[in-house]
C-alpha cells in the first residue's frame, strides 16, 4: 500500500513517472535491509519521494508544499488505513533523509525500465497503444519485488510480453531474435501476473486496518 502512497504523492506533486519509481525503489532498498522498527513506512514514503525529486533532477520540492500534500493524501485518499491526520513535520524528513543516504550507501542512480521500453518499442515499430499498455504494466511492477531482482531491460521486456498478451499480438518472432534469458523474462511476467491475480481477491479498505495493526511500530513516534 505505501508504493501506492507514493505513486499517488508524486501525482499531487506532479511528479514525472521516473522520480515516483526512483522514490519507489529507494522505499524497497531501505526495508530489504531495515525492519520496519527502524522508521515508520508513513514517514520515509515522503522522504524517498523528497530525495528522489533531488536526485532525478526534477528540482527540490519546497517543504511546506511536500507536507501539506501529505496531509492531503493521507486524509483524503487514505482515510480507511489511517485515522489521525498526518503527523510528521519538515524536521523529521529532514532527519529521515540523512538515515536514508546512508542506508543507501549513498549509492543514488536508479536505471529504470521506461528507456529500454522506449527502445523496444522503436525497434518493433511505433506502437502507441502497446506503449501506452507496456508502460502500465512497470508502473504496476513497481508494487513488486522485481526493481530488486533483475535489471532494467529485463523488466521492460517482461512488462512488453503482458502487453503483447492482453492485445492478443503476435511478437513470439521478435521475442525470438532476442539474445537475452527468456526464463528470467518469463519470471517477470508471472511476478505481475501473480500481483494482478492477488489484487482480483484482495479488498485493500477491507484488509488494511488489520495488515497495519500487526506491522511493527518504530519505538519512538513524533511529538509535535
Amino acid at each position: 500500500m505505501l508504493t501506492t502512497v507514493i505513486q499517488i504523492l508524486g501525482e499531487q506533486l506532479k511528479l514525472r513517472q521516473q522520480v515516483i519509481a526512483t522514490a519507489t525503489v529507494f522505499f524497497k532498498r531501505f526495508y530489504a535491509r531495515n525492519s520496519l522498527k527502524c522508521i515508520d513506512p508513513l514517514l520515509l514514503a515522503p522522504t524517498c519521494v523528497f530525495l528522489a525529486s533531488k536526485v532525478e533532477e526534477f528540482g527540490v520540492i519546497s517543504n511546506s508544499r511536500l507536507i501539506t500534500t501529505c496531509q492531503n493524501v493521507v486524509k483524503n485518499k487514505f482515510s480507511y488505513a489511517y485515522t489521525q491526520e498526518f503527523p510528521y513535520r519538515t524536521n523529521h524528513i529532514l532527519e529521515c533523509e540523512f538515515y536514508l543516504l546512508e542506508n543507501l550507501d549513498c549509492c543514488l542512480i536508479v536505471y529504470q525500465p521506461y528507456r529500454p521500453l522506449l527502445q523496444l518499442i522503436q525497434d518493433i515499430g511505433q506502437e502507441d497503444q502497446l506503449l501506452a499498455l507496456a508502460w502500465r504494466v512497470v508502473n504496476d511492477s513497481l508494487r513488486t519485488d522485481v526493481c530488486l531482482l533483475y535489471p532494467p531491460y529485463q523488466i521492460a521486456l517482461g512488462c512488453l510480453q503482458i502487453a503483447c498478451v492482453i492485445l492478443q499480438k503476435d511478437l513470439k518472432s521478435w521475442f525470438a531474435e532476442l539474445n537475452v534469458d527468456i526464463e528470467k523474462i518469463q519470471e517477470i511476467a508471472r511476478y505481475v501476473i501473480n500481483l494482478f491475480e492477488l489484487w482480483k481477491s484482495y479488498d485493500e479498505k477491507k484488509d488494511i486496518q488489520g495488515l497495519l495493526a500487526k506491522m511493527p511500530k518504530p519505538k519512538t513516534q513524533p511529538t509535535r
